[in-house]
């Protein structure tokens, strides 16, 4: 829980001038113009941004098309959101810790026996054959929440990528090193939501949408896109060799036979905007504040995260969003540990989606943003240069 500190006269009115200022409505002609300017001048399809305060949208804009037919993107459209699931997930699981129903620090074995014999990769033969050894620690809910579990994406991570040869399937691998000895982005949050469903006895898509998407109204987000909504979906788009983005088949996705806690949820922004909203308004009847607070809090210690080497160059580039700086993890959010040059302030929560989708929570300027598009790689280079052009907007800059 945050404290009020005690102030003298003039320290409050300085702060209160800070606070009006920080406050102040962002312009909606600069942002705008940075959005359809970038979108031309980096040739992306489409985009979406929406910036709020803890109570109000503050802006709003949609720029390009929803496919290759020309029809205009809109504020409403719905976007496939993959790893911005991931918090949600997060926030479920936080919510069983508060109702007593399992524990940050106990293993999860307890609930997902699947988990309780699990091994460690230690490089190779000079075969070529993996070298396992039974793990020395159990996995808890902390290590899945905060990528420190063990359990690795192989697009990301050499000795998974060497070890599945680029094709990931087994249903429980290796871990590729001890619980709580390193940051590397991974599964832990997709076994995190079989946990969630363990324990409440519900799917994912039915315990989300009672626990979190009614009470915040978020009607458009789903790991369904029901027909009646297809006309709103965006289609996603690929970038070749030889340099430009061509288009996926239009198609309404098959209803996901299970539910992921890590990926799979469809979106919209204003949708998004609400469960930050919430992050913001320290629970909202959702979390409790003190949970909240440990969302916000460096969870890993010594660790660093956030800095992801590709080796899947097609699905990803290398991620490094703040180059040359620190970041840490709390629970369900990247905590950058310096302010964005132009832009967010130190402690601002943030992460992103697969296909390019990119959200930034800014507790101390009470500010929150997104920003949708639908394209591969991740992290492409236009991609991140107008969620630059994008958030230095929004701040003024």
């Amino acid at each position: 829980m945050l404290r009020m500190p005690s102030f003298t006269r003039r320290t409050f009115a300085a702060t209160m001038l800070n606070t009006t200022l920080l406050q102040a409505q962002p312009n909606k002609t600069k942002i705008d113009g940075a959005l359809r300017s970038g979108i031309a001048k980096r040739k992306i399809p489409v985009a979406v941004g929406m910036v709020a305060s803890p109570n109000k949208v503050l802006y709003q804009g949609a720029f390009g098309t929803r496919d290759a037919s020309g029809v205009p993107v809109k504020v409403d459209s719905i976007f496939a959101i993959h790893s911005m699931t991931k918090a949600i997930t997060t926030v479920a699981a936080l919510q069983l810790v508060e109702q007593g129903k399992v524990q940050l620090d106990e293993p999860v074995s307890k609930y997902l026996p699947k988990l309780a014999k699990l091994e460690v990769l230690h490089g190779f033969d000079q075969a070529g054959k993996p070298m396992l050894q039974p793990a020395t620690k159990q996995v808890t809910l902390k290590h899945l929440l905060t990528h420190t579990s063990g359990f690795c994406y192989d697009n990301w991570d050499a000795q998974m990528f060497r070890y599945t040869g680029g094709q990931q399937t087994a249903e429980v691998p290796p871990l590729m090193f001890e619980p709580g000895t390193r940051w590397q982005y991974g599964q832990g949050i997709d076994w995190a939501g079989r946990l969630v469903e363990a324990i409440s006895g519900m799917s994912l898509e039915d315990y989300f949408q009672a626990k979190i998407f009614k009470p915040l109204d978020m009607a458009d987000t789903s790991y369904i896109v029901p027909a009646g909504k297809f006309e709103r979906l965006v289609t996603g788009y690929r970038r070749q060799e030889n340099g430009p983005l061509l288009p996926n088949e239009r198609a309404l996705p098959t209803p996901p036979k299970t539910f992921g806690g890590g990926g799979g949820l469809y979106s919209t922004a204003a949708d998004y905007t609400r469960f930050m909203q919430m992050i913001l308004n320290q629970g909202q009847g959702i979390l409790k504040p003190q949970t909240v607070a440990s969302m916000q809090m460096n969870q890993i210690g010594n660790l660093n995260a956030g800095k992801l080497k590709s080796f899947k160059p097609a699905i990803s580039s290398d991620v490094d969003i703040q180059p040359g700086h620190t970041e840490k993890w709390g629970l369900g959010f990247l905590i950058n540990t310096t302010a964005y040059s132009g832009g967010r302030s130190a402690g601002s929560l943030a992460w992103a989606g697969l296909e390019n989708t990119f959200y930034w929570i800014d507790p101390k300027r009470s500010l929150c943003a997104v920003l949708l598009m639908r394209f591969l790689p991740f992290v492409d280079k236009e991609a991140v240069g107008l969620l630059d052009d994008f958030e230095r907007a929004v701040y003024g800059v």
